[in-house]
């Protein structure tokens, strides 16, 4: 069964973390990743831009309307999701806690998938910050 795993953190927080202490998460991170892709285990991942970069787009007029930001504020944001092949939630919940445990701080979201679309490999090369 997939589940998806929401990352969520304080963005402050997180963009007042130094260089270092950045890399110091990731590299925990990467021993995780690392276990999950040689279990099979993990599927896409990704590490999203702060909310400042997100827009919006809301339905319910035409045409719809573009915001700034995310829709909801929040002081906590969505800023990762992992895709995981886990048998359970029981086991998808001991995923999340090894990405917790690697991870200082934030919370994660765990929720079976009801669609997965495969689609095709997109992007080799780790995105540039949003100007």
């Amino acid at each position: 069964m997939l589940y998806a795993i929401l990352c969520y953190n304080d963005q402050d927080l997180v963009s007042g973390w130094t260089k270092a202490e950045d890399e110091a998460v990731m590299a925990n991170l990467s021993v995780v990743h690392d276990r999950l892709y040689a279990e099979g285990k993990l599927g896409p991942a990704g590490r999203l831009g702060f909310t400042g970069s997100a827009k919006t787009l809301v339905k319910g007029q035409e045409p719809p309307v573009v915001m700034d930001g995310p829709y909801a504020e929040t002081k906590e944001a969505m800023l990762g999701f992992y895709i995981v092949d886990c048998a359970s939630m029981d086991e998808a919940l001991d995923v999340a806690r090894a990405l917790g445990e690697a991870n200082p701080t934030g919370a994660y979201e765990i929720r079976p998938l009801s669609l997965y679309l495969q689609g095709v490999a997109v992007g080799d090369q780790v995105p540039q910050a949003a100007e």
